[in-house]
């Protein structure tokens, strides 16, 4: 399973990575998440510009069995949504690349630090 050490986690299976400005980050699913899932083959948000509380629904991820919800990993506003999505399978192939979801500016970056690390994330998924 790929887990970046670059990146913060959540329980619910979504990565955040802070971006270099400091307040703006970047969000998606984890590569066990899309795992998980299976083909996904759509995925919605929330519009840009709509505030998103802390593990608040911010979207749907649609597999071919299932829909799972998207979790926002700290409070913030969505200032874009990766038009790559159309095709949904980006999320599976590259999920932390290409398959990124929605780029939040966020309400307290320093939130980010109490997420999940990576070595709390693997242990979380039994890695």
């Amino acid at each position: 399973m790929n887990i970046p050490d670059n990146l913060r986690y959540t329980k619910d299976h979504e990565w955040i990575k802070l971006l270099d400005d400091g307040v703006t980050a970047v969000a998606g699913i984890t590569d066990f998440a899309q795992s998980e899932l299976g083909d996904i083959v759509f995925v919605e948000t929330k519009a840009v510009g709509t505030k998103v509380a802390a593990h608040g629904a911010f979207g749907t991820v649609e597999a071919v069995k299932t829909v799972a919800d998207l979790f926002a990993p700290v409070a913030g506003e969505i200032i874009e949504v990766n038009g790559g999505l159309d095709d949904a399978a980006i999320v599976n192939s590259d999920p932390y690349g290409e398959g990124w979801i929605v780029k939040m500016k966020l309400d307290n970056p320093a939130d980010v630090e109490a997420l999940l690390s990576p070595a709390d994330y693997r242990a979380q998924i039994g890695e």
